[in-house]
């Protein structure tokens, strides 16, 4: 097993940076009931004030939910900024790269290119399964953050455990898994084992099972020293005070969303049994996501077609290994009819 050191990967200026300290930070363990430190409205409440920070009541709520101590969480606007944070803290410009699966999801690469770091993509193998050796071999002494997604975006399967978990022993960088859709698998969940993985960041999502995409907020796992790192360089106040109510008010209706995932994971699997049927679909590929990935005879004409009738999937067409795929996200049951109805139109 790799010997893992984080302060010698975080980047020398982050270390010696001094965070902005907000108002909100510096009275923090006292008691306040006038606020004349901030240079804030006195009315217009409760809007008027800015919000906690840290998030602190909102990251106990999620603490009991998902199983892991409020210290070791961060909240971001959206996993975007979750995304992008690990470049800015332990990549330097021009001179480091990260390592990443292929295909996945587009904002790897996106943050890579904003932070002028170089990207390599290892692609996945038949099925794609996942090849720890693979991923390990296109790193070297500049690679600071391999990135795996799982289940996969697009391709909807869960990685092999073993295999991430080979990746993790042997990489002394940051190793960054994107769990967003794992509230629909039944694998168990990284974040529950960060203990074990020191260099281990887990993304999370209210995104998907959650049905939040509007309020913008993604969560990170990690060891305290890591979230520290994360906290010490965000912006001071990145969630806003309603994304925070309005996440609080959805963490109690935890029932609803075991439902709603209930119902999807059905509906997944009576779509998915209907686009084999479809002579226009030539493979449906297995999903542990609310949404599948299916190679189609024409992918661009079907899904200019379907544009026309007012019905969007994702065309993966020209993403590496999905050529001719669609990917289909799992909608409601009049949805998801709706889209069957037009395709088996074009028989």
């Amino acid at each position: 097993m790799t010997t893992f050191d984080l302060d010698n990967i975080v980047r020398p200026n982050i270390k010696a940076l001094s965070p902005y300290s907000s108002a909100r930070n510096e009275y923090s363990g006292h008691t306040a009931t006038v606020f004349l430190d901030a240079n804030e409205n006195p009315y217009n409440k409760p809007f008027n004030r800015y919000p906690d920070p840290l998030q602190a009541e909102l990251k106990e709520e999620l603490a009991t939910i998902k199983r892991v101590p409020a210290e070791n969480i961060f909240l971001g606007n959206g996993s975007d900024e979750a995304i992008d944070l690990p470049y800015r803290i332990f990549c330097e410009p021009g001179k480091d790269n990260v390592v990443a699966i292929e295909p996945t999801y587009g904002m790897y690469r996106v943050c890579a290119d904003i932070n002028n770091v170089e990207y390599r993509p290892v692609e996945l193998g038949e099925g794609y399964s996942l090849n720890a050796d693979k991923l390990l071999a296109a790193c070297d002494k500049h690679t600071k953050i391999v990135w795996i997604c799982s289940p996969n975006n697009p391709t909807g399967n869960n990685l092999d455990r073993k295999q991430i978990e080979k990746v993790l022993s042997n990489f002394n960088g940051i190793v960054v898994i994107d769990e967003a859709y794992s509230d629909f698998s039944s694998e168990r969940p990284f974040r529950l084992d960060l203990e074990e993985w020191p260099n281990i960041i887990v993304l999370n999502t209210m995104s998907k099972a959650w049905g939040c995409a509007a309020i913008r907020l993604g969560m990170a796992y990690a060891s305290k020293d890591i979230i520290a790192l994360f906290n010490k360089v965000k912006y001071p106040y990145n969630i806003n005070l309603l994304t925070q109510q309005k996440a609080k008010e959805a963490l109690r209706a935890k029932i609803d969303v075991e439902k709603w995932v209930t119902v999807l994971l059905q509906e997944r699997g009576r779509m998915m049994a209907a686009f084999t049927e479809l002579p226009i679909c030539e493979k449906v590929y297995p999903s542990d996501s609310n949404f599948f990935l299916a190679k189609m005879t024409d992918a661009q004409g079907i899904y200019d077609y379907l544009v026309e009738k007012g019905i969007i999937v994702r065309n993966r067409t020209r993403v590496a290994l999905c050529n001719n795929c669609l990917r289909i996200t799992i909608g409601s049951k009049t949805e998801n009819q709706e889209l069957l109805a037009a395709l088996r139109r074009l028989i």
